[in-house]
């Protein structure tokens, strides 16, 4: 009777866990840089926490982010300046297009 009792007990708590991290919906952030050539990475600052994406032709995504504030910061290939977009919102389940970003020289 006391397994039977643990054992129940144990498979309540794992579909508790498990039920728990089905509400957490996560978002994204694309964009594209033009021109194309003149960015050399694209990173996603958190805090301490960095993110790289790949880029294909100017263009990029960030997904599986967590509901919060972020920064982009592009690295731009000579002559083209640095860029950073500050403060891009990220909402459960969807996702932030910043559109065309176009770099200086």
């Amino acid at each position: 009777m006391r397994k039977q009792n643990i054992f129940i007990a144990a498979l309540l708590m794992i579909s508790v866990a498990i039920f728990a991290f089905t509400n957490i919906k996560l978002g994204g952030i694309t964009g594209k840089i033009t021109p194309a050539s003149g960015v050399a990475d694209v990173a996603l600052v958190a805090g301490t926490d960095t993110l790289k994406a790949d880029l294909n032709q100017g263009s990029f995504t960030f997904i599986n982010l967590k509901e919060g504030v972020y920064k982009v910061w592009i690295k731009g290939s000579a002559p083209y300046k640095d860029a950073t977009i500050e403060n891009v919102a990220v909402k459960d389940s969807s996702t932030t297009d910043l559109g065309e970003i176009k770099l200086q020289q």
